[in-house]
């Protein structure tokens, strides 16, 4: 995770550019949430035209909307359109997931742990440092692991932005881990999860599904181990996707890597507990172009909604 400021680029709309890209903005559906809200400022703009004098009680409702959305972008929210957060149906397995790589000094030592358990794991990694790290990400596929979106730079403000901004970052950073590694992403997961409500339709045109997570540990938190691994596994259960970091901010400050130290633990527990580590590939990615924003698209999409 980069902890310097990111100004996001000069773009507030959305443009396609191809009749392919149009049709997916057209064919995309807004969750019941966010045709809610939609309604709910048309109307204020009605009452606005027939009775101006009414502004402080309109603004008032549009102001506790705006409050509700906001507690939405929660990362394991489903109300503003789908959004994975366990392995469909409930398979003996769990999903790990590392943010923020990949790291030349940690990602490599991860794998070869992976491979030592028979493990597989999927990576949302940065565009930027995908760029450097071409050979790398080569190597992460051919070990059976996923390659997916974090964004190209990490900026923190992400979710604060506008729509065509954040197809800006998506799309330079697909395009960066495609040209390194030979292969696009189809799954997205935004910096600290936080999703905006402009979010869906962004994600539409990228043609990418959004991931959270069930449990996450903590670790560009806590510098102790046992402790990340505690949370990993209290009241841990088959489909759970897990989230650590392979990136810098997971060994804050010169100190080892915190997902590394405690990886060979997480792993002997899960297989004391019957379950494989398993990557995202065959986790059914929601079509935002067919089916309604939060509305079961496959059999499996249960998965998409909060816990």
């Amino acid at each position: 995770m980069g902890q310097h400021r990111v100004m996001p680029p000069h773009r507030d709309t959305i443009a396609p550019r191809d009749p392919a890209r149009l049709r997916s903005l057209l064919a995309w559906s807004p969750s019941p949430v966010v045709r809610a809200s939609l309604g709910l400022h048309a109307g204020g703009l009605l009452a606005l035209a027939a009775e101006p004098a009414a502004w402080p009680e309109v603004l008032g409702l549009l102001a506790a909307n705006h409050a509700g959305l906001a507690g939405c972008m929660h990362p394991r929210c489903g109300l503003l359109g789908p959004n994975l957060t366990r392995l469909p149906g409930a398979p003996p397995r769990v999903a790990l997931t590392f943010d923020d790589g990949p790291d030349p000094e940690v990602t490599p030592r991860v794998l070869d742990l992976l491979d030592a358990a028979g493990a597989r794991a999927s990576f949302f990694v940065l565009g930027e440092a995908a760029a450097r790290q071409g050979p790398l990400l080569r190597e992460m596929l051919r070990r059976g692991h996923g390659i997916e979106n974090h964004t190209h730079r990490h900026p923190l403000g992400f979710a604060t932005w506008g729509p065509g901004a954040m197809l800006a970052e998506i799309e330079t950073a697909q395009r960066a881990i495609a040209d390194a590694c030979g292969q696009a992403p189809r799954l997205f997961r935004p910096p600290a999860g936080l999703r905006s409500p402009l979010l869906d339709p962004v994600l539409a045109l990228a043609s990418l599904s959004l991931v959270s997570w069930t449990r996450r540990g903590y670790d560009t938190v806590s510098s102790r181990p046992e402790r990340v691994l505690a949370r990993l596994l209290r009241g841990l259960a088959p489909g759970d996707v897990l989230l650590l970091h392979d990136g810098r901010l997971g060994r804050r400050q010169g100190q080892p890597s915190v997902a590394l130290a405690l990886l060979p633990r997480l792993l002997a527990a899960l297989a004391a507990a019957g379950l494989s580590a398993a990557s995202l590939d065959e986790a059914p990615v929601a079509d935002a172009t067919a089916a309604p924003a939060g509305a079961a698209a496959s059999p499996g999409s249960a998965a998409y909604a909060s816990r």
